[in-house]
């Protein structure tokens, strides 16, 4: 048995688009899935356009997301040699030629074909000319010879069966005048070198398929079975774009997604398996398959991704997001992120997931536990702290005062005895404590907030609002 081989292939000419991502799951879950191996080639060629900072957002994305290769990744600039090679191999072979033509000739001949109303393509002008009448000295590119006749045939793993008549196909360039290799043939000479056996990639490839099924034919090389993964759209079916929001990995980081949250997520969009929804990782090797994958487009659902990232929330490690929270915290003004706040946050995450749908959320629900008082309120919680509320403040200090086993338990009961005393229900003495520590008019219960910031700290909170 032949082991599969997947390949991620992303151009370092940018972010690590939301569309891409998914490709590169796609293919990780697909080669785990089947026992098989997953690379990366970073295609480079293009040096105007791509940067080592795009270099390391690829690599800090898939890290993130937990898609890790099986090798060491690829980078096609490295491989010029091999491409010139194997575009020297077909020009010995008669499969490819040597094109003459001046970009001047080119544009004619492109403007002359759409005056007859057909597409701007090239004409085959030295495709089977004599070597003899090339100009002395001329640069040249080379072109392979496309076939003229029948068709080609592509049985796609998503897309099914699909035909091209050949006729539509002219003699595309392999290497350019200046010797650098195209895009068409770099990628099937990488592919084929590297053991490929399945290319799942977005259908806007879906044409360069038949281009590229030219050189391995021409070559007597096996195609790899191909798989092309209809896009990804915004919730109005339209192309994804800024206005719909965050389009690339970095930016659903930034706003607090898990990862584990947007590979699952990911994985739905475009991919089903019965009514499951939220599945680890384990359960995603285990179930993904490519009969899985719908052919229509995905759209975007950002209120769907938000509810399966407060799920995963809620599932994660109480030490883990409090890692991720103070390092949140740590350029908000007035919030100090020392050890004390450390215990504070870690103390209280199990309230504060459970209220939370994001990372940004969940710090900025935390942030209280790391301000310094006299704190500031914010409308609602200013409005809590009535003169009548202040009286209850004030009883309730001597009451937590009192209390010498500072538990979310023994605190619940001294509330609760305080309120039964005094004639108040439970809530009309929580909601001005409430404030008075948080500033907010929000927090996880009560019992547990002020245990998170311990009997003195809790004091001095309340005693900073009856002195103010």
């Amino acid at each position: 048995m032949t082991t599969i081989r997947t390949r991620f292939a992303p151009s370092p000419t940018g972010l690590l688009h939301i569309g891409n991502a998914r490709a590169a799951l796609f293919n990780f879950l697909f080669a785990r899935h089947h026992g098989g191996e997953f690379l990366l080639r970073i295609e480079d060629t293009d040096r105007e356009r791509s940067t080592q900072q795009a270099v390391d957002v690829i690599f800090d994305g898939l890290a993130w997301m937990g898609i890790t290769a099986d090798e060491e990744p690829v980078f096609q600039s490295t491989r010029q040699p091999r491409h010139t090679e194997v575009a020297l191999e077909l020009l010995a072979k008669g499969l490819a030629y040597k094109c003459y033509c001046t970009p001047e000739e080119l544009k004619q001949m492109r403007e002359d074909a759409m005056a007859n109303g057909k597409p701007p393509r090239y004409n085959g002008m030295w495709r089977d000319r004599d070597p003899s009448e090339a100009p002395a000295g001329a640069p040249y590119a080379v072109r392979i010879k496309a076939p003229r006749e029948g068709e080609t045939v592509i049985n796609d793993l998503v897309q099914g069966e699909v035909r091209v008549a050949n006729a539509e196909m002219d003699d595309m360039i392999i290497l350019r005048s200046d010797g650098t290799p195209t895009y068409q043939h770099a990628v099937v000479v990488d592919d084929h070198d590297m053991a490929i056996t399945h290319v799942i990639r977005g259908d806007d490839h879906l044409t360069n398929t038949f281009r590229q099924a030219m050189i391995y034919r021409a070559m007597g090389w096996d195609l790899p079975r191909f798989a092309h993964l209809p896009l990804i759209h915004g919730p109005d079916g339209a192309k994804l774009s800024k206005r719909h929001g965050a389009q690339s990995v970095v930016e659903f980081r930034d706003e607090g997604y898990l990862p584990e949250a947007l590979c699952n997520y990911l994985l739905r969009l475009g991919w089903g398996h019965g009514d499951a929804e939220i599945l680890s990782r384990d359960e995603q090797i285990k179930l993904f398959d490519l009969d899985g994958v719908g052919r229509s487009p995905s759209r975007m659902d950002y209120a769907k991704l938000l509810h399966i990232n407060a799920v995963w929330l809620r599932q994660a490690d109480d030490d883990r997001l409090t890692n991720d929270v103070l390092d949140r915290l740590k350029n908000v003004e007035g919030v100090n992120t020392d050890d004390t706040t450390r215990a504070r946050v870690l103390a209280l995450m199990p309230g504060l997931k459970e209220r939370a749908r994001t990372l940004v959320e969940l710090a900025e629900s935390a942030a209280f536990l790391g301000r310094h008082v006299p704190l500031t309120f914010n409308a609602k919680a200013e409005k809590l702290l009535t003169p009548e509320a202040r009286t209850i403040l004030d009883g309730l200090a001597r009451e937590l005062a009192a209390v010498s086993d500072f538990t979310p338990e023994e605190i619940d009961a001294a509330l609760r005895r305080f309120a039964e005393r005094e004639g108040h229900k439970l809530g009309q003495v929580a909601q001005p404590l409430r404030a008075a520590v948080t500033g907010s008019n929000t927090s996880p219960g009560i019992d547990a907030t002020l245990f998170a910031l311990g009997k003195d700290e809790t004091l001095a909170r309340i005693g900073a609002v009856l002195n103010g």
